[in-house]
């Protein structure tokens, strides 16, 4: 059954900015901050996102089961077609507990393992990316404008990469990476934005040595695919999501061609 058109993606790219809405009106007042047992924070945003994303998704006319990092344990796996939504509410909890802007909200649709649909928004930046296979990838700017996005394609001999790195998790394994690439900059960024700056052409390669887990990849890596980039684990096999029950990535490169 045909289930990706313009339809389904305005669908979630309104259900993650009512998400936003929800994340903002918390990020404009003084809020408490928990941990979770992985140590990592957790705020009443996300919680508060997480439950407006649910209900959105619920209220489609096609009910696909749904993984979301504040709800693992209520997944009930994937569909007979494979398919699964996989939902980050709150991407980046540590930018938004510094308010620094640079969290997102990223909603993905899985099919047999990859990500065929993904909307990423960033509600303090006011900015927005779409992608669905057949559809295209497209950023819509914070006053509405809505333009198609590409990869920048594969820097030549004597260019300088332009690489993107996180604001919150620096790792041992980067350098050596780094000096094989040779010429390059760095691009600090913080949540899913980093893969989203490579799928607009203004970053060239993202290199994550560290952990990640499903659901701070799957929407962004649906933008980078219809932007023209892949996403490949370091043996060179694209990043899969084919088995949720892991719920941890392997490390993993973005390329923008």
């Amino acid at each position: 059954m045909a289930l990706i058109d313009q339809t389904l993606l305005d669908a979630v790219e309104r259900i993650a900015r009512e998400a936003g809405d929800a994340i903002m009106s918390v990020y404009a007042r003084e809020f408490s901050v928990e941990e979770k047992e992985d140590k990592s924070p957790l705020t009443e945003a996300d919680k508060a996102a997480h439950d407006v994303i649910m209900r959105g998704l619920q209220s489609l006319p096609v009910t696909l089961p749904i993984l979301s990092e504040e709800d693992a344990d209520g997944f009930t796996g994937v569909d007979s077609d494979g398919r699964y939504w996989l939902v980050d509410p709150l991407d980046g909890t540590k930018e938004f507990i510094k308010r620094n802007g640079e969290f997102t909200v990223n909603i993905a649709l899985i099919e047999q393992g990859k990500p065929v649909l993904g909307v990423v928004t960033a509600p303090a930046l006011g900015v927005a990316y779409v992608a669905a296979e057949g559809l295209g990838a497209f950023k819509i700017e914070a006053d509405g404008q809505r333009h198609a996005i590409e990869v920048a394609g594969k820097p030549g001999a004597e260019a300088t990469w332009r690489v993107v790195g996180s604001r919150s998790h620096p790792s041992p394994d980067l350098a050596a990476w780094l000096e094989k690439l040779g010429k390059h900059e760095m691009l600090p960024m913080g949540s899913s934005l980093k893969l989203c700056l490579v799928a607009e052409g203004k970053a060239d390669a993202y290199p994550r040595l560290g952990p990640t887990c499903l659901w701070d990849t799957g929407a962004a890596h649906a933008i980078v695919l219809q932007a023209g980039g892949k996403v490949e684990t370091l043996e060179g096999a694209p990043l899969s999501y084919a088995t949720p029950g892991e719920k941890l990535n392997p490390y993993f490169i973005v390329w923008g061609y």
